[in-house]
């Protein structure tokens, strides 16, 4: 059954946005070799390529369409794409990028007005009125979540280059009330809300299929997927941070070692 939604769908490899990140990916080398001293095997521009992998596992695979299926595996998806990917992408970043990555910066919000705007827009996202109007406009609803990622890109900076750990900690906290909505709501609506489950899966697949909705078996697309959905949201961020920390740490220490 699960090979059979596989090939009606939308599970195919999606070539146009693979040719893109390859594309990205050769315009980095260049821009590596013609302006730093790292190697392609050195860790940052493994970060970045691990980035750009992780980033077409997550949208253009068909691996991409798990997240239709259950609240958990949408949040997962969501997870990776904020959480993971941003931090990944800028950590990735040798030393003398961030001063162009400064300059466009300035086109767009502070950090700090950004976490506040993800924050908000992240939480309202998963509010029922606003997914019932954002599956109604496919081209608003992809307008949405390309200003999340933006924001997400802009609000994980301070984290991954100056290690600001008070700034981390008032991104957990303003991303807290996103995962505890999915939790309430699941409380509120009783073990199976059956209308966020309808409306999270018109903004992921078309109406003929919805039906790929239930070859999943509880408690998927219940309301014990829907408390699994936050806490997932909750460890994604939280891993995150804690591995962006780190690794921040280590690349700091090789690029003062290599100016050495």
């Amino acid at each position: 059954m699960f090979y059979a939604v596989w090939l009606e769908g939308q599970l195919v490899w999606n070539i146009p946005l693979l040719t893109g990140l390859i594309g990205l990916a050769v315009l980095y080398a260049c821009l590596v070799k013609i302006y730093t001293n790292i190697k392609i095997h050195h860790k940052q521009p493994l970060l970045f390529l691990l980035c750009l992998g992780i980033l077409y596992v997550t949208l253009g695979s068909p691996l991409s369409a798990l997240s239709h299926l259950s609240f958990s595996f949408h949040m997962m998806q969501m997870s990776i794409l904020y959480f993971i990917i941003p931090p990944l992408f800028l950590l990735g970043i040798p030393e003398p990028f961030p001063k162009i990555m400064k300059r466009i910066n300035k086109l767009f919000l502070p950090p700090l007005a950004a976490l506040y705007t993800f924050a908000f827009l992240f939480l309202m996202y998963h509010l029922p009125v606003v997914l019932t109007f954002l599956s109604k406009n496919t081209f608003v609803h992809n307008g949405y979540l390309v200003v999340l990622l933006v924001m997400s890109f802009i609000m994980w900076r301070p984290i991954v280059k100056d290690q600001n750990k008070r700034y981390a900690l008032l991104s957990g906290l303003l991303l807290m009330p996103a995962c505890v909505l999915f939790i309430l709501t699941a409380f509120i609506g009783g073990l199976n809300n059956p209308f966020l489950a309808q409306m999270t899966a018109n903004l992921c697949i078309s109406p003929s299929q919805l039906s790929s909705l239930h070859i999943l078996p509880p408690p998927f697309n219940t309301g014990l997927d829907q408390i699994m959905a936050g806490i997932l949201m909750i460890v994604m961020h939280k891993f995150a941070l804690f591995v962006t920390v780190r690794i921040g740490k280590k690349v700091r220490v090789h690029e003062w070692g290599r100016m050495g």
